[in-house]
């Protein structure tokens, strides 16, 4: 049942995500910075952030044993990203 919610709720970000273009590019930046580096080297040699990184990122926000994220929260996060990197 945890595998289905947390597949629910990323369907439900990504689709919300394609809804608001205004959010595409700081999103594509975002999971840019998220790959590992030199990720063609290890299996499964996919561009994808390793899942004890996703893991610690999910319970440092939320907290608990099985933390998922939702669309506020992610758009709230994307808009920080935007506003710190302009003042960069």
């Amino acid at each position: 049942m945890a595998i289905f919610r947390r597949t629910q709720s990323m369907m439900m970000i990504i689709l919300g995500l394609l809804l608001r273009p205004h959010y595409w590019l700081i999103a594509l930046s975002v999971g840019t910075r998220m790959i590992p580096q030199r990720w063609w080297a290890h299996w499964p040699y996919l561009p994808i952030p390793r899942k004890d990184y996703l893991k610690f990122r999910l319970e440092t926000q939320y907290g608990g044993h099985s933390p998922q994220a939702n669309l506020p929260d992610v758009l709230r996060y994307l808009r920080w990203v935007r506003e710190w990197d302009a003042q960069s």
